[in-house]
């Protein structure tokens, strides 16, 4: 017989983890079905044959760190493991502005609706930002960038998810030895350490600096009696007994185990792709739940992610490789560049993504896209043989978000339909050009060379860290997935409870409205 939980949770990223840890705080028995793995900080990946890639097609044999999806015009970038996408992103936590839910948002989510869930989460990530003791030389060409174009005002220090000691400078003797990060116990009892700059945010933390969803949230829902099971690729949900049966693969030695839990209650938060994948299957491949609403799929957005390179003769100017991911920002939400809405971040040298492309060469995900996309990454700057004088600029912003998911239709064995993405760049084109501009003029006035935009003049494409919807909360099922609780119309206790509910873009890093949401969401759950 299945094993009966009050709530299972499908994924344990910035919804998932939070929502398990809020219901399991109230007493209910909860798992949480993680397709990737637990990760141990000595199992990171750094070298060119460790495990970069999730490929989700054949997981028992490649469950990595970083999960890339390939489409037409874009590709697709997403954390595997306990902990979602807190083990990849680059630990910046920013609240959406007022205005971004002035429009496509149902009555009820509004910031002053969200504004304590913002609160909390910032107190469990233990939001900081860089000490002035501590700042890179990315931050400061940022600044410096900022100050020239007159735009001074509109630059900050990022929030980010990351323990900082003030004690530590780059003066000290061998400043990125351990010996440096100070160990401390955090507020969920779990062992950490401070940031000694490794630079090393998006590839796993060995010192624990990050203040993850797997050392918070996680933590307290495990030590309330969560179950969290790692390498479970969930495959289908049905109703079942007043509740829902979730069938899934548990990945075993390289092997696929078939297996099922039944929920009460089954909240989704396997991200934008992953949620609505799962639904599409459940409605247009398995039947189980054929009631769905027919936007399932829709109001998918990129949130005008956007990377440019940047080229410096003076590799000293950027040292691309230390220091936190990313530490500070230019905020252009309010319309007067051109009018268009985002922002821009000083980022640190991909090499997360860099590695995981680098690793799907010649397993046939691979397109002119992604190859363009890696050969960009590794050109050199003139005249030099290495990357130090690289500086990489990244944009989000409010794009048009008419982005649709759906089902493929599979002609050849074994007749498995794969997630397709329908995108037409028009309608976001003016804020994407909007982006690349505002990179190149902060670019010239620092006396840096501009990286050409190849993928996006070319072809129009783009890759994302920061995919949205395809689930969008709204006030019918005329018009959304999800109601403002979270809750699929028409399935009783059933939820979705990730970024793919979010129904437009945020301009700004997503994570904490993503787990403000799930704050929302959680707190009506009885």
């Amino acid at each position: 017989m299945s094993e009966k939980f009050d709530a299972v949770v499908i994924g344990s990223g910035f919804g998932g983890s939070v929502v398990a840890c809020r219901l399991a705080e109230k007493g209910m028995k909860v798992a949480v079905l993680e397709r990737g793995r637990r990760w141990a900080a000595t199992e990171y990946p750094r070298k060119p044959g460790d495990a970069w890639t999730y490929d989700a097609r054949r997981p028992e044999k490649q469950n990595g760190w970083l999960d890339l999806r390939f489409f037409k015009k874009m590709i697709v970038a997403q954390a595997a493991g306990v902990g979602g996408g807190s083990l990849a992103y680059s630990s910046v936590a920013l609240e959406a502005l007022p205005s971004c839910f002035d429009r496509g948002w149902p009555a009820g989510i509004t910031y002053s609706a969200l504004e304590p869930h913002y609160e909390t989460v910032a107190r469990i990530l233990n939001l900081q930002t860089i000490p002035d003791g501590q700042l890179t030389e990315r931050l400061k060409l940022t600044r410096e960038a900022a100050g020239k174009l007159g735009h001074q005002d509109r630059f900050s220090k990022a929030p980010l998810a990351v323990s900082f000691s003030p004690d530590w400078h780059y003066g000290l003797d061998d400043p990125f030895d351990r010996k440096h990060s100070r160990s401390f116990v955090n507020a969920q009892g779990q062992q950490q350490g401070t940031c000694i700059h490794l630079g090393h945010c998006d590839i796993g933390c060995e010192v624990r600096a990050k203040n993850g969803l797997d050392l918070t949230y996680l933590a307290t829902a495990e030590q309330h009696g969560c179950v969290v099971r790692p390498l479970h690729v969930v495959r289908g949900i049905e109703p079942r007994d007043g509740g829902y049966r979730v069938d899934f693969d548990r990945i075993v030695q390289e092997k696929l185990v078939r297996g099922d839990v039944q929920g009460q209650r089954v909240f989704l938060a396997a991200g934008s792709l992953g949620s609505t994948e799962l639904l599409l299957r459940a409605r247009d491949e398995h039947r189980t739940l054929p009631n769905l609403s027919r936007t399932l799929g829709r109001r998918w957005s990129p949130n005008a992610n956007v990377l440019s390179m940047a080229f410096y003769a003076d590799g000293g100017r950027v040292r691309q490789s230390v220091g936190p991911t990313i530490s500070s920002m230019i905020d252009f939400m309010d319309g007067t560049a051109g009018g268009e809405r985002f922002v821009v971040e000083d980022d640190g040298y991909p090499n997360l993504l860099l590695s995981a492309l680098r690793a799907s060469v010649g397993g046939g995900a691979e397109g002119n896209l992604a190859r363009s996309l890696r050969e960009y990454l590794e050109q050199p700057p003139a005249g030099k043989d290495t990357k130090s004088g690289v500086m990489l600029w990244l944009g989000a912003g409010v794009d048009a978000a008419d982005g649709e998911l759906r089902l493929d239709r599979s002609w050849l064995p074994p007749f498995r339909r794969s997630l397709d993405l329908e995108w037409n760049p028009a309608r976001s084109q003016a804020v994407i050009d909007a982006v690349l501009a505002m990179h190149r003029r902060l670019t010239e006035a620092t006396g840096g060379r501009p990286g050409s935009d190849l993928g996006w003049r070319l072809f129009r494409s783009l890759l994302t860290l920061h995919p949205l919807g395809g689930c969008p909360m709204a006030e019918t099922a005329q018009s959304g997935v999800v109601n403002r609780l979270g809750q699929v119309f028409g399935y009783p206790n059933l939820f979705v409870a990730d970024g793919a509910i979010v129904p437009a873009a945020i301009g700004r890093n997503p994570s904490l409205t993503i787990a403000a949401l799930a704050e929302h969401i959680a707190a009506h759950v009885v």
